[in-house]
Formats: structure tokens, C-alpha cells, sequence
């Protein structure tokens, strides 16, 4: 039978294993994301969360294990070479370049590209779709709210015309008008046609516009299912509090 390539993941993790030092941070751990989609990583502090999404950066090189990207193994590839694959950034705490300009801070975002007019179409795109940021053009990054950071975040990484955007805790730190206004984005984002897959403590906010979800617990996945069914499941509150001890999968 000819393999169906128009489903194969976007992204893809199988059968990772990742230590620091002698410390197993993942066992065997296996996800992936298909176009369009918006995937979520819950877990609690320690379970693997942050680390997940930093070895799909290439940040961190897993021991054992694949990482696919459009079908391509990525594993020891540099993150610059991962970024020009068309995979986005949005990291925990923004890390935004506070003494450099929002606009600047926007077309960092476009280092790797050389197509000038196109350049210039994503800037007028993404500054409508987050207008207090035109207003904010010419101050610095290190000024601006929490949650005008994350939005100069993730309009830096879509300056890079990225066809999945990783988020690692997007809503952390934010005031609650402002963790609406991104979840909101985020959508808006997906709704154009780049996928999402996002690290979150926040089990509700993620799956409520999440399409999937999986649940990491002490680097294993104990749980993963449709974010609708997940949302309302008791196995999702087990695995936080520790109670799952074996992988479950929920059917949608």
C-alpha cells in the first residue's frame, strides 16, 4: 500500500530518550503534530515539559530516539539550520532583546530571509494582527508589559514565515486580560495556517483550544487523547496528582 504522505506529522518525536548527565529526563517519550493543528505538552514542574521543546529546537540532543521535521530527522542539526526549516520560537519568559526597538525586535525575527518584498508584506501582517505593538514601534522591548512581550514574541517568530510555531508556557506571567488576548492569537494564527504545538502547566486554558493533548509525567507520556475529551476527563487530574502510573490514550 502506498504510505499516505499528505498525513505524515509535520513533526514528529518517536521513542526519545534524554539525559543530563546520568539524570533520565525522557523515556521513550513519542508525539507529533499534523498541519493545521494546535498540539499541547502538559505536564507539572520537573515532568519534561521545557526539555521536550528544546530538543526540537536542537538545543538539546536527545540520547536515543528520532526527531522528524517535514519528514527529515533533525537530531544534531544546529537551531539556526531547524529555524530555516520553518520551525518558529516562542520560549518561556519571551526573551525578548529588551534594548533593541519593537521594531527591531520584529525584524530579528526575519535574519534568515532575503526576500525583501515579502519581508515587508509579513511586518504590515503581523502589525495587524497585533496593533499595540504599531503603537509601540520605536520603544524599546524592555519597557513594554508582559503581555506586549509575548505578543513582540510571537510576531518575531512569525516574521520568519514558520510553518509550525513552538510556545513554550505562553500564558505565564500574564494578566488574565492579556492570557485571553493570546489564546485568542494563537487561534487566529493556526486559523492562517501554522500549526502550534505548545508546552503548558495551565491544563484548562490549553486544551480549551488545543485539538490534541498529551499529559508528560517524571518524562514519561501517561496520557494523550482529543483536547476536548481530555478536558473532561478524571485521568487528566490523576496524572497531575501523580496517580497514573501506565501510558492511557483517550478516543475521540
Amino acid at each position: 500500500m502506498t504510505e499516505d504522505k499528505s498525513r505524515s506529522p509535520l513533526l514528529e518525536l518517536h521513542e526519545v530518550d534524554t539525559y543530563y548527565g546520568v539524570v533520565q529526563v525522557h523515556f521513550a517519550v513519542s508525539l507529533h503534530v499534523q498541519k493545521g493543528e494546535i498540539v499541547c505538552l502538559l505536564g507539572g514542574n520537573a515532568s519534561g515539559k521545557s526539555t521536550t521543546m528544546k530538543i526540537i529546537l536542537g538545543l538539546v540532543k536527545p540520547r536515543a530516539g528520532l526527531v522528524r521535521f517535514k519528514g527529515q530527522n533533525i537530531v544534531g542539526l544546529p537551531t539556526p539550520k531547524i529555524i530555516r526549516l520553518g520551525i518558529g520560537s516562542v520560549p518561556e519568559a519571551r526573551r525578548i532583546f529588551g534594548n533593541m526597538t519593537v521594531r527591531e525586535n520584529l525584524l530579528m525575527g526575519a535574519y534568515h530571509r532575503s526576500d525583501k518584498p515579502a519581508i515587508t508584506e509579513d511586518y504590515e501582517r503581523i502589525l495587524g494582527l497585533f496593533p499595540r505593538l504599531r503603537e509601540r514601534l520605536t520603544q524599546r522591548g524592555g519597557v513594554l508589559s508582559g503581555g506586549e512581550q509575548q505578543m513582540l514574541a510571537i510576531g518575531r517568530a512569525l516574521m520568519g514565515r514558520p510553518q509550525l510555531i513552538c510556545m513554550d508556557e505562553p500564558t505565564m506571567g500574564l494578566s488574565p486580560a492579556f492570557v485571553d488576548n493570546v489564546l485568542e492569537l494563537i487561534q487566529t494564527i493556526n486559523a492562517q495556517g501554522t500549526a502550534i504545538f505548545m508546552v503548558e502547566q495551565n491544563a484548562n486554558l490549553a486544551l480549551q483550544i488545543a485539538h490534541r493533548g498529551y499529559v508528560l509525567q517524571n518524562g514519561h507520556i501517561v496520557l494523550q487523547g482529543a483536547a476536548r475529551d481530555l478536558l473532561d476527563s478524571r485521568e487528566v487530574q490523576d496524572a497531575y496528582l501523580g496517580g497514573s502510573s501506565g501510558a492511557a490514550v483517550i478516543k475521540s
